[in-house]
Order: C-alpha cells, then structure tokens, then sequence
C-alpha cells in the first residue's frame, strides 16, 4: 500500500532527476550532503522545516520568503497525519541503530499487518478519515525495516498478544500472526516471547520503546492512555532499562519465541 511519505519521497527523486542532477550536486544547491540527500529521499530521515525551505528557497520560483512554498506545503499536509510528539518519535525511529520494543498486550505498530492496524483505530472515538490517516501513518514509519539501512529490531511481546482475537473479524489474527512468523525470520528482525509461565514479571503495567541512536545515547517512548511520549531523562532511561532487562530475561530464545509464534499461528487458520 502506497503511503503520504511515498509519494513525497517519489516527488523529492523526481525534481532532482528532472533538474538531472547527482544526489552531490543536488545536495550542494540547497546546502546539505549527498548522504542527508539521499536518506531523505529513501525515507531514512524525515522531511524537516528546513530542508523543505532550503528546497523550495533553490526551486520553486514562487517561493515567497516566511510562506509555505511547494515542499514546505507537503510538509503541512504530512504534520496533518500524525501529532507532534508522534512526529519527534518518527524522527528517532528513522535515526536509530537499535530498537528494543516490549508489548504486553499488542502487537508493536512497526510490526502490524493493515488490517490489525485499522482494528487497533476503528473504535467509535475516531472518524473514518482519521482512521484512514493513522493507518497509512503507521504502515509509513515501517519502512525503515525493510529498507536498504534496516533498522535492527528486538521485540518482547507478552504471549496473550498472540491469543488476543480482533472480535468480529477472524482472518485479522490469522493474517497477523503469519506475518509475525515472516517478520521473525529475518535476520535483523528478533521477536521474543514472554510464556504463560512467567505468571506476573515487572513490565505488566504497559509497553515501552527503547531507540538507540548513532551518538550511543538513548530515547524512549511511553504510551499512554491519553497520549504518549518521548523521554529522554536519565532516571528514567536507567530504569526502562532495567525493566527491559527483567522482561527479556523472562522471555523465551529466539527458535524457541518462532516455535511459539508459529503453534499460535496454526491456531487462527
């Protein structure tokens, strides 16, 4: 499924190959590398205010200085699908070299089919157009597991995250899973499954992402019943760590965790 980001990354490639530029030449017309040209437009950093500015101030001949010109309207139009703390994560997500998520009770968004995603949206507090725009935001952002720089990920999940049916919809699970045991075999991909034996282990109480970026410094998300964030203080990273710790010593090896994840698989057909 083609998202917002797509096409603007499609938009970006074809105004350089128009002006049949490199990505060098390109980069030096609007002052920024050859790499941070060709990341942004492979979707692994995110479309900026200046960036967008920088583009529009080199190529769009209406271009009015402190207006909105071609890009900096796209960028309008894509801060429209997703809240600015969700925003400032996406950016995280694209730029780190490790992330460690742990779900007690779904399955983590970068790893979701959209039919699940659009379960997880469709309740009768949002209205189908923003359902619409969710999805296509969170099937966006998994990009960075699929492309070239893929972005390793380590995933705890709680086993009842395998057994949770998506009511009146019995494929959604099915489907699901099965892209779960896809997902698992690739080699920068780890799901790790938490067994109805642990009983209660700390980490019960809600999910969590740890990213760890290029610089070795580390962010986290937390989401919340009202809203998430994104935290940063050091208290705070010390102990999410170490609850990661305690859920990832609780979970099950890597064969074993696929073993599983293929068992719940077979029950859903």
């Amino acid at each position: 499924m083609g998202s917002v980001m797509d096409y603007v990354m499609m938009e970006l490639r074809l105004l350089r190959q128009t002006l049949g530029l490199s990505q060098e030449e390109f980069g030096r017309s609007i002052g920024y590398s050859a790499s941070h040209v060709s990341s942004v437009e492979t979707g692994g950093r995110s479309l900026t205010p200046d960036y967008a500015v920088a583009l529009d101030r080199a190529y769009d001949p209406a271009f009015r200085e402190g207006e909105d010109g071609r890009f900096g309207r796209m960028l309008r139009e894509l801060s429209e699908f997703d809240p600015d703390w969700l925003r400032e994560w996406i950016e995280y997500e694209q730029q780190a070299k490790l992330l460690r998520w742990y779900e007690p009770a779904f399955v983590p968004g970068l790893l979701q089919t959209e039919a699940y995603a659009r379960a997880m949206f469709t309740t009768d507090i949002l209205p189908p157009a923003d359902v619409d725009q969710r999805v296509k935001s969170r099937l966006a952002r998994q990009a960075i597991l699929t492309r070239e720089a893929a972005v390793p990920l380590v995933a705890v999940l709680d086993v009842m995250v395998l057994r949770r049916q998506v009511v009146g919809q019995p494929g959604v699970m099915a489907e699901q899973v099965a892209h779960l045991v896809k997902m698992a075999e690739l080699p920068h991909v780890q799901i790790l499954v938490v067994p109805e034996e642990a009983g209660i282990y700390p980490g019960l109480q809600g999910g969590f992402i740890l990213a760890t970026l290029g610089d070795g410094s580390m962010v986290t998300h937390l989401d919340h019943q009202v809203r998430a964030q994104v935290v940063n203080g050091a208290d705070d990273l010390a102990t999410l760590q170490r609850t990661w710790e305690a859920v990832r010593g609780e979970a099950l090896p890597r064969r074993q965790s696929l073993d599983l994840i293929k068992k719940a698989a077979q029950t859903w057909t």
